[in-house]
């Protein structure tokens, strides 16, 4: 079965100083241990992660979702925000959510702004 992605999801974080002050090894375990496990049920949706603090201040890091609806990205949300990711570890500057080419779906046309081969 393809995954078909309904939505996309653009959360826009901040690390916070609790985050920063854990070494890398405690990092990794403490996303292991404390986020990962509340993610783990939540079927149709799949993520990638940027890094952008070499880039910019107000933002370090992107988390690109993707889900298959709107349900699935609700329930990624909560999840995410009955642990320490949220406004613990993170701070969640701005969430940007879109459908790609959701012009072109509402007015039958090709995508026009897609480009690459």
């Amino acid at each position: 079965m393809t995954f078909e992605a309904k939505l996309t999801a653009f959360m826009l974080i901040k690390t916070t100083p609790k985050w920063l002050s854990l070494a890398v090894p405690d990092r990794m375990q403490a996303f292991e241990t404390e986020i990962l496990p509340k993610l783990k049920d939540i079927e149709g949706v799949r993520s990638r992660f940027f890094d952008t603090e070499f880039y910019g201040a107000k933002v370090t890091d992107v988390w690109m979702w993707e889900a298959r609806d709107h349900e699935s990205y609700q329930l990624l949300v909560d999840a995410l925000r009955e642990t320490p990711f949220w406004d613990t570890y993170f701070e969640v500057v701005d969430l940007l959510v879109g459908v790609e080419n959701g012009y072109a779906l509402n007015y039958g046309v090709d995508p026009l702004a897609t480009i690459g081969h």
